[in-house]
């Protein structure tokens, strides 16, 4: 059951609704759900809930209705009221420097 201090993300965009500030905010990351209290946070903060640490081994984007994609970066500030916000997914970022 959906506590109602509780707002998801994900289905909030999916019925056009607003998001209200002052609650708590389920976040979909690579298909799993987080509860954060914050209303803002960093692209690093995301990637360190979801356990993808090193961060800088990591790229975290933010998916919104409509299919838009758009990149995080690491000091950057993702408000959840924003509208739109369906989830954000992390992609590993290849270590190939210093040769082959």
């Amino acid at each position: 059951m959906e506590n109602k201090n509780e707002i998801d993300l994900e289905q909030y965009a999916k019925e056009g609704k607003e998001v209200p500030k002052g609650h708590h905010y389920i976040i979909l990351v690579d298909r799993q759900k987080y509860t954060v209290k914050e209303e803002c946070m960093t692209g690093k903060d995301i990637l360190t809930l979801a356990g993808k640490v090193p961060v800088e081994r990591f790229q975290l984007n933010q998916r919104f209705k409509g299919g838009k994609v758009v990149k995080v970066g690491y000091d950057q500030k993702v408000c959840f009221t924003e509208p739109g916000i369906e989830k954000f997914m992390t992609i590993p970022l290849d270590q190939t420097e210093g040769g082959k």
